[in-house]
């Protein structure tokens, strides 16, 4: 089992240096940097499974309903890796919540309006995307405004 740790080194030379430290003695400093990505990776993939996902607390009485909330929340996990994992490849290495602020800003828009003979206009589009939102679509070849606009009138 590979064991990692690290500690704050104070040097009046070298302020604010941490020091990582393992069991492996076999690994170079490239490979046990990339161990250590990849454990950061998965606690904040499980984080994000106990938070974001969903995954608890689970309010389920019943077995086969608390298994499909299982069920669902790995899916939303693969998911969720397979579009980290993508765009990585582009040079995109943020963490998922770093993906999931940064997204939040790009949203979906619905304006009503009251006509003169009385109904009403419902337009539904989506917002001018920023520099970070297309950076982001691009990697993952989707288009900048998601949606089509919509206009009803009723």
């Amino acid at each position: 089992m590979t064991a990692v740790t690290w500690c704050r080194k104070e040097e009046e030379h070298h302020p604010g240096v941490y020091v990582l430290r393992s069991n492996r003695l076999d690994l170079n400093e490239t490979q046990f940097f990339d161990v250590f990505s990849l454990l950061t990776d998965i606690e904040d993939a499980f984080r994000s499974m106990k938070s974001a996902l969903g995954l608890r607390p689970v309010y389920h009485q019943k077995e086969h309903r608390s298994d499909g909330h299982l069920f669902i929340t790995v899916l939303a996990y693969h998911i969720l890796q397979t579009i980290r994992f993508t765009l990585r490849r582009q040079h995109i290495p943020d963490s998922w919540s770093t993906i999931r602020a940064a997204l939040s800003s790009h949203v979906r828009l619905t304006t009503t309006m009251r006509r003169d003979d009385g109904r009403v206009i419902h337009l539904r589009k989506s917002s001018s995307p920023e520099a970070s939102h297309k950076r982001i679509y691009d990697a993952l070849h989707l288009p900048h405004r998601p949606g089509k606009t919509v206009k009803t009138v009723l």
